[in-house]
């Protein structure tokens, strides 16, 4: 059976009981610091087993992308070793949220398994929760056959917690028997034993306690139910595969390595390579699509080392370039037509990792020049054993996998320090939890204060800048910062980028100036000066007035931030997705998923792209209070990232943008009036910014760039028409100056060596000349580094030039040296670079390096035979 048959069968079957089939939600967790990526199928109903948020369904069924490759559960070293274990992964599950309980979810599991797909019963076996009568007695009432197959395990195995404390309760798994030839042939394997004749198929998690903080289990008022099924495992027993790698989900992508790497698979150790990157290619795929990129930390720094470790693997297979991009085909034909998002995305998911494996090329090759640093200086040392952190050091910068340092080391006749190694890997891994914990920062006045106000505040501002109303309170925050509440307001708060509104509020006993507006839960606060406002002032009327001028130059820049973002989408690809923004009234900041810079040519067509909306002078209409379900079906883009509600707020612009948003925009496109793009920017990895300027700072913009022409063309004392004619021949005259300087500056230097050649220090024969030089750039440098070369025959060479109070200096040794003294020029700046605070690098035969400090040419000048002595001894 296809696996696209048994994830259908598992859905449709759950829907045939009553089951609202639920789409798997993002890679990346929503309001869930506790995790670093969605690891299980109960992770987007967690608020709802909480009893914190309300479904209008009570049973659902769903298929949901799961990673486990960071935090408290991951499978990352184990990938590739086993036939199970894998970073990327579905989770077929069926859930009851306080409606049925042990009894149905019971019977439905055996009902799919044994009949819906036909896999015989002798074969399962039934653990419980040791304590757990009612389960025993339920799945006998399922079928008697299971009377004698019924297994009791302890809290370790067979009690599901969500946490210390809360809603937790005993689970049964079924147990599926895949024959001897699975078996580990220990004494005393079966049930329950960690080889793979015994396969956890399914887990079915009774959740009926909340667990107090004195360790009381108290009976749950709706207990409810989570199933989980790999569907994975399930494929591979249903198509009689030994391992998940041999299943329709895995072989396409293991082939396509065959084809790219001219070797065949195996199923044994020799085809770990092969099961690590049909694994990671997948995990690659799905958490790009999400928004996830490669980086140094968080979310980010799992991909950048699951990417790593699969190129890593390429190396084994002799793959050494770039080629996990090019198996994105194949994750997309197994899984497109399921996760549509990829298909969308695969432009995107493609550059992104292509990119990153050139960079780990790059990185691959320095951290072997490492290695060989590291291995060089403990077998000088006399010791045997890399030191862990060196170790660490590797895997964490230059992605080596600890394998990889063991094999070399043994070539070497080196250990390696693996428990020093766990201790850094166990420090990465908790900055790497921390850095998946993310919350939000609210005000956080109104429980400090009490929540005296109850009632929302009503806000009216979508239709009016003024409006009447009541002051409700006023609240000072523990940090000093001072607010009025009404009960109704135009002033909108700062919210999905869009700043505060700044305005009056006026009473009969005050005009108060407003500073900002932000938004505790239903409640707008006005930031104010309470040292300005007279207390007694609660309870008054007051009227409302937004800064109209401010307000209107904000609706802008918001509407032009979504002509952006179809722009971006038109002349990008389908891969563009808003990654934040900032709505001001004098500029508009757009982050976006892209990752490449763009080019000038581009910016011009998006830029020209934006303004032909403004000027055909679009309707901007906001449709409100419309289902979430059914605005997506109109095609309203959702942010990336937004936790939307049961119904939203749409602003469709003519036929051309749609997206959910709850911010203020203009009536017509056409009171932007115009669009000028200011700059263009990386923000992260993956991450690009626009920022830009509408109406009259765009204006203004342009009238600074005029002044500018203007003022460039009175100095060229020209004219706009034939400027840049005038300007080319002042270039090429410079040019043809440099070029006569350099020239003479060679020629100098060329009468100068033969002295200094005669005069210089000799260092086991080797002369070492070094000399002062004029020059105006680095090109002059390698200019007359190729005087030296072609007037001295064997030498060692620096030559050094001061400018404006910063030292650069080349340093050349000729190809004789190179070949038979193992002399290095790049050895011998950063020696220098080290002794005077400077920094350099270079080829063998040519480096350059420099310092901030022209004093301490002398001191280089000085110091270069002692030097190339000291590296003639090493």
């Amino acid at each position: 059976m296809k696996s696209f048959d048994i994830r259908e069968k598992f859905l449709n079957y759950f829907e045939s009981k009553g089951h609202r089939r639920v789409p798997s939600s993002s890679l990346v967790p929503q309001e869930d610091p506790s995790l670093l990526f969605t690891n299980a199928g109960m992770n987007q109903f967690k608020k709802v087993f909480l009893g914190q948020e309300k479904r209008d369904y009570k049973r659902a069924v769903s298929s949901q992308k799961c990673m486990r490759a960071g935090g408290k559960h991951n499978d990352l070293e184990n990938v590739g070793q086993t036939a199970r274990h894998h970073t990327f992964f579905e989770m077929l599950g069926n859930f009851s949220f306080g409606d049925y309980f042990k009894k149905e979810a019971v019977a439905f599991a055996w009902e799919f398994c044994t009949k819906v797909l036909s896999l015989p019963k002798e074969k399962f076996y039934v653990t419980i929760y040791e304590k757990d009568e009612e389960a025993e007695k339920l799945w006998i009432g399922a079928d008697i056959f299971l009377k004698n197959r019924i297994y009791r395990f302890g809290e370790k195995d067979n009690f599901w917690s969500m946490g210390d404390t809360g809603p937790c309760g005993p689970c049964s798994e079924l147990v599926f028997d895949q024959g001897k030839e699975f078996s580990c042939g220990k004494p005393g394997c079966g049930v329950g034993c960690e080889c793979d004749r015994y396969l956890e198929l399914w887990n079915l998690v009774f959740m009926q306690f909340d667990r107090d903080q004195n360790g009381r289990m108290n009976p749950l008022p709706a207990p409810s139910v989570d199933t989980g099924m790999g569907l994975e495992r399930t494929a591979a027993v249903l198509q009689g595969a030994k391992s998940n790698y041999e299943t329709d989900l895995f072989l396409p992508i293991i082939e396509k390595v065959e084809k790219l790497c001219s070797k065949r698979y195996s199923a044994n150790q020799s085809g770990i390579s092969f099961r690590v990157i049909a694994d990671h290619i997948r995990a690659l795929a799905f958490c790009i699509a999400d928004g996830v990129v490669p980086s140094n930390e968080g979310r980010g720094y799992v991909l950048r080392r699951i990417l790593r470790r699969g190129a890593r693997h390429g190396r084994l297979l002799d793959l050494h370039q770039p080629f996990l991009f090019q198996l994105t085909e194949e994750v997309i034909e197994t899984l497109g037509s399921v996760y549509p998002e990829i298909r969308a995305k695969q432009e995107y998911i493609e550059l992104v990792i292509k990119s990153e494996e050139e960079g780990f090329e790059r990185t691959l090759d320095r951290g072997l020049e490492l290695f060989e640093s590291v291995a060089s200086r403990v077998l000088q040392s006399k010791q045997k054993v890399i030191p862990g952190q060196e170790v660490f050091k590797l895997y964490d910068t230059y992605g080596f996998p600890v394998d990889l340092t063991e094999v070399m080391a043994k070539e070497k006749g080196l250990q390696v320090d693996l428990e020093g190694f766990q201790r850094e890997l166990e420090l990465q891994r908790e900055r790497s939890r921390s850095a998946g914990s993310f919350t939000t920062a609210g005000v956080g006045i109104i429980g400090a204060v009490g929540p005296e106000t109850k009632s929302e505040t009503k806000f009216v501002g979508y239709d009016t800048l003024t409006a009447e109303s009541i002051v409700q309170e006023i609240w000072e925050s523990p940090t000093g910062q001072q607010y009025i509440v009404l009960e109704v307001t135009p002033f909108y708060a700062e919210a999905g980028g869009q700043v505060g509104d700044t305005g009056k509020i006026l009473t009969e006993l005050a005009q108060i100036d407003v500073a900002d507006t932000k938004r505790e839960n239903e409640i707008i606060l006005h930031l104010v000066n309470l040292s300005k406002v007279n207390k007694s002032v609660k309870g008054t009327k007051a009227l409302a007035q937004v800064d109209k001028v401010r307000r209107k130059a904000i609706m802008k820049n918001h509407t032009v931030t979504h002509l952006l973002h179809k722009a971006l989408r038109d002349t990008l690809g389908e891969h563009v997705h808003q990654a934040g923004s900032l709505v001001a009234p004098d500029r508009m900041r757009f982050d976006f998923t892209h990752f490449k810079a763009l080019e000038q040519a581009a910016l011009e067509k998006i830029e020209y792209e934006v303004n032909q909306r403004i000027w055909e002078n679009y309707e901007v209409l906001p449709l409100f209070d419309l289902p979430l379900e059914e605005a997506k079906k109109m095609g309203a883009m959702a942010l990336f990232g937004e936790k939307y509600g049961d119904r939203v707020r749409v602003i469709k612009i003519g036929d051309y943008s749609l997206e959910l948003c709850g911010g203020t925009h203009v009536r017509s496109t056409g009171e932007i009036r115009l669009f000028r793009i200011t700059q263009e920017t990386a923000v992260a990895s993956g991450v690009r910014r626009i920022e830009a300027v509408t109406g009259e700072e765009a204006f203004n913009l342009i009238k600074q760039e005029r002044d500018r022409l203007t003022k460039g063309v009175g100095l060229l004392q020209s004219d706009q028409e034939s400027y840049l004619e005038k300007l080319e021949q002042l270039l090429q005259l410079q040019k043809s100056q440099e070029k006569k300087i350099q020239k003479l500056q060679g020629q100098i230097l060329e009468t100068k060596l033969d002295e200094l050649l005669a005069k210089a220090p000799k260092v086991e024969d080797i002369p070492v000349i070094t000399v002062k030089v004029e020059a105006s750039s680095r090109d002059d440098l390698l200019y007359l580094a190729d005087v030296f070369k072609e007037k001295i025959p064997s030498a060692v060479g620096l030559l050094a030039w001061v400018n404006q109070d910063k030292l650069s200096f080349v340093t050349i040794v000729t190809d004789d040296l190179v070949k038979k003294k193992g002399l290095k020029a790049g050895e011998i700046v950063k020696e220098i670079a080290s002794r005077i605070g400077g920094e350099g690098g270079g080829r063998p035969n040519l480096a350059f390096g420099g310092a901030k400090d022209s004093q301490k040419l002398t001191e280089v000048l000085a110091q270069l035979p002692e030097i190339v002595g000291k590296l003639l001894n090493k």
